[in-house]
């Protein structure tokens, strides 16, 4: 069954016109066929209205709505023969960053992606998307794993940040988040980082200091969640939506204002509603990418991946 958010009540009063249309019509007793196909067309082109002019807060709702497809999804339809490795080698295993080795496009690399889960037992699992430091050291080492075999990085982000619980800070989080993104900025071969949902300040860094950081069109990505933001400015965190407006969040403000490189573009009504054609779409751009960067040598993807960042902001 469709879950549906609140701006989408006249999407779902539609929705389930047709399928009470269905249903009569499955009968046998009447042809509604005709009558289907105007509120077929009645229906995409409310898809279009509404999603065409979705606002910030809007647009975080749908990054964050529970049938999205997430990162293992990704991974099953995208990378061939994967193989995931586990443990940062010091600590633990961490089920929020999962990564590995596969085939996308026929071409071996080394795959990294923030698991948020799909129901309950495994957003417990997964810690609701949310790595430790464990996590990040996972993909330091995945990373530096990638450098010695020359593979390319595919990392798929989709967070709401790094897990800011007492036992992460006591094991050093933020040293390694600044490690992992000072390890990204330091690789010799090529990094594509995808925004797949919610890129929730450092976590999301951590993974997308890439050559390419490429976004799903309803995306997010941000130094901090509105909720949060509105919590340090208005000391109210029902000013979300507001925060989420200033904070230039969505992947077509990024694109502007020249953080991200490209938007990639969603179904018709959000990756929700067609996951497989969402997880498509992410796959043709990442094998576009890899064509394109894969034949530099490692001094110039570094001092592409350095040049990019640096240029953020002054001439702005």
């Amino acid at each position: 069954m469709r879950t549906f958010l609140d701006f989408e009540k006249p999407i779902a009063d539609l929705e389930g016109k047709i399928a009470e249309l269905r249903h009569l019509g499955s009968t046998g007793e009447i042809n509604i066929a005709d009558e289907i196909g105007r509120l077929q067309v009645k229906l995409d082109a409310l898809l279009r209205q509404t999603y065409g002019k979705l606002t910030a807060w809007q647009k975080t709702q749908v990054a964050r709505h529970v049938d999205r497809p997430r990162a293992l999804a990704y991974i099953e339809r995208l990378v061939a023969q994967f193989t995931p490795l586990a443990g940062d080698r010091a600590f633990g295993e961490d089920a929020a960053m999962v990564g590995g080795l596969g085939r996308i496009a026929g071409r071996a690399c080394v795959v990294l992606g923030q698991e948020k889960g799909t129901d309950t037992e495994t957003r417990l699992q997964h810690n609701f998307g949310m790595p430790r430091p464990e996590g990040y050291r996972k993909a330091q080492r995945l990373m530096r794993l990638a450098e010695r075999f020359l593979l390319p990085v595919v990392t798929l982000v989709d967070t709401p940040g790094a897990y800011p619980g007492i036992d992460a800070e006591e094991r050093g989080q933020a040293e390694a988040i600044a490690r992992s993104i000072e390890t990204c900025l330091a690789l010799s071969v090529p990094l594509i980082a995808v925004v797949i949902g919610e890129g929730g300040s450092g976590g999301a860094l951590a993974l997308a200091a890439g050559n390419r950081v490429l976004m799903l069109e309803h995306a997010i990505y941000s130094v901090i969640s509105p909720e949060g933001c509105a919590s340090i400015l208005w000391r109210d965190g029902e000013q979300a939506q507001a925060a989420a407006q200033a904070l230039k969040l969505t992947a077509q403000d990024l694109s502007s204002l020249g953080v991200i490189d490209a938007i990639i573009a969603e179904p018709l009504g959000g990756a929700h509603r067609e996951p497989l054609a969402a997880i498509d779409a992410v796959g043709a751009a990442v094998a576009a990418a890899l064509d394109e960067l894969v034949p530099l040598d490692g001094d110039t993807l570094r001092r592409q991946r350095r040049e990019k960042f640096l240029a953020m902001g002054p001439s702005r």
